[in-house]
């Protein structure tokens, strides 16, 4: 396999680096191959690659997901710059709901994280002009378009911004709370763990999983 990977404590997302070949004219590696993919996610098409450009530095897009039936999982990496990627857990019956993960992705370290259905996904710039690339399992669809605040509290995420502002769109700034979208809206996501059923946040911070750019 040209690539290798890694799971999370939070049941869905994976890791994917690619092996990199070095020589005196630069570098070499396969970046997506579909049968490895699959091995390791499932049968899973991937039939949307979306580019977005962020120039200042602190941008923050999302956090973002689609409704059945077009939620969509999304294979992420970064061409240019760098970005703290944070993927929250939105499954209404799964035993991780409401935790997240969070790794910087970046030019420099070729990584490529798996967000499924699922999940609300948002990203950070960490340098400016930062390019996101990324695959998605179901085209865009305007009217099954949501989000879920960036700083809702109750998630607990740190964007690590020490200060400063972000540059957040508008419709960003506008995004509802988790706790403020029912489990309809959400949808039958994820699977179903025993004696589990929808309850308010009660997070365990313990669980909340963070990867470094360059971690041992």
């Amino acid at each position: 396999m040209p690539v290798e990977f890694t799971a999370f404590d939070i049941e869905g997302p994976v890791l994917f680096v690619p092996n990199r070949h070095r020589d005196k004219r630069g570098v070499f590696a396969e970046t997506f191959r579909y049968d490895d993919f699959c091995e390791v996610v499932g049968d899973i098409d991937l039939v949307q690659e979306n580019h977005s450009i962020s120039v200042p530095i602190n941008t923050i897009r999302g956090l973002h997901f689609q409704t059945c039936p077009y939620a969509q999982g999304k294979l992420i990496r970064v061409t240019q710059g760098a970005i703290l990627d944070v993927a929250v857990d939105i499954r209404p019956r799964s035993a991780t709901f409401g935790q997240h993960i969070k790794i910087e992705l970046s030019a420099e370290n070729w990584y490529q994280l798996w967000i499924p259905e699922g999940f609300a996904h948002g990203f950070k710039t960490l340098k400016p002009d930062t390019h996101v690339m990324y695959k998605a399992s179901n085209y865009y669809s305007p009217d099954h378009d949501r989000g879920i605040a960036w700083n809702d509290p109750d998630l607990g995420i740190d964007w690590q911004l020490y200060g400063q502002q972000p540059v957040v769109s508008e419709k960003d700034s506008r995004q509802p709370l988790l706790s403020e979208l029912d489990p309809e809206t959400l949808g039958p996501m994820g699977h179903t763990p025993p004696n589990h059923d929808f309850t308010p946040l009660n997070l365990n911070r313990a669980n909340v999983t963070v990867l470094s750019a360059n971690p041992s």
